[in-house]
């Protein structure tokens, strides 16, 4: 199976099934000298890990990490990183009734296209779980940019078509969905401050079009804006170019910031927004139309313990695959002039 890998210099490798002993990741390319304990990593797991309000799965799991190496004496060493987090109350018995069924709105169907064999336990390697190694990777990653002044802060903006503030709401709007055995979806928005200009490449290795990607690449995102958006499309550029202007030491800075702090697919210097649509939980207990692997027509109850609303789990896993870019993006950009080539060996001679 290939595309269990991300990034070009620091990269991450993702392992293991919902439904499987463990979940991990294998990180490389991280800087020797960093300082990091296990504990650095579980309070980004913590933010994601299920059964922490009646709004998520009951599935009980501490989500513990484990570094097996890269590290000593608390710094990494520059060798691969890599992290396990053991599984521990799967109920494979909860999807047998799917064994030969496709759910609606799941990977069964396509999985099965693509390879001819799925494990039906929880979806695998199409399961949510799987982010675990995503914000264990995070996680890192996020260290190195606070390192550099660069924070990354994501968080939801929106449950169904309620403002996430809006907490009244927002509730009475999820107990009337899981009283219809239905779900909700929303939108996690996530900024990026203390950003330095000139990230990212102008034709195939846009900042932009990396940062979609890499969400993208999330299972339930179903569309990412940068900036104003698709709200751009009925803007005009009078009011859509943002002015620059210079402060008194002559630094550059924008009036406004309707691109999201990226131009030509790099960084502008101001703050990165992006913001990403997550569909409603695929997993509900209606009776739904589905066909077999057979080809034949039947119904499906799906059975199993889920969230009805992903959203709020979501918001770490956002914010560790932009982390995750934006790092990539910095590493990868050390090389793009002479005088930073220069600078770095120049004291070497």
């Amino acid at each position: 199976m290939a595309g269990s890998t991300f990034g070009k210099i620091f990269t991450v490798t993702t392992w293991g099934e919902s439904h499987g002993k463990a979940v991990g990741a294998v990180i490389d390319g991280c800087p020797a000298g960093l300082p990091l304990e296990e504990e650095d990593i579980q309070q980004m797991l913590d933010r994601r890990k299920p059964g922490q309000s009646r709004f998520t799965t009951a599935r009980k799991e501490g989500d513990l990490v484990e570094i097996l190496s890269g590290t000593f004496e608390g710094k990494t060493t520059g060798a691969p990183i890599s992290l396990i987090v053991r599984n521990q109350d799967q109920r494979s018995r909860d999807y047998s009734n799917i064994a030969e069924v496709y759910r609606p709105g799941h990977a069964d169907f396509t999985f099965d296209a693509k390879y001819g064999f799925r494990d039906y336990r929880g979806g695998g390697r199409s399961s949510g779980r799987e982010t675990i190694g995503r914000v264990a990777a995070g996680a890192i990653a996020e260290k190195v940019l606070g390192s550099l002044g660069i924070q990354v802060q994501a968080r939801a903006i929106k449950i169904g078509p309620y403002a996430a503030e809006d907490r009244e709401a927002v509730e009475a709007y999820l107990n009337e969905k899981m009283s219809q055995m239905d779900s909700a979806g929303g939108i996690v928005e996530c900024r990026v401050t203390g950003m330095p200009a000139g990230i990212g490449d102008p034709v195939f290795e846009k900042l932009d079009a990396n940062l979609a990607k890499a969400v993208m690449g999330i299972g339930a995102v179903k569309g990412v804006e940068i900036g104003d958006g698709f709200a751009v499309a009925e803007s005009c550029g009078s009011r859509n170019n943002d002015p620059f202007r210079a402060d008194e030491q002559g630094r550059i800075y924008k009036k406004s910031n309707h691109a999201g702090g990226i131009l030509g697919g790099i960084s502008d210097g101001s703050e990165i927004i992006l913001r990403a649509a997550f569909k409603p939980t695929a997993s509900i207990a209606q009776i739904q139309e589905t066909v077999n692997r057979q080809g034949e027509n039947v119904e499906i109850q799906v059975k199993g313990r889920h969230d009805p609303v992903i959203v709020n789990r979501a918001v770490v896993v956002v914010e560790s695959m932009v982390a995750l870019t934006i790092l990539d993006s910095l590493l990868l950009n050390m090389g793009a002039t002479m005088q930073g080539v220069e600078k770095f060996y120049g004291n070497t001679r």
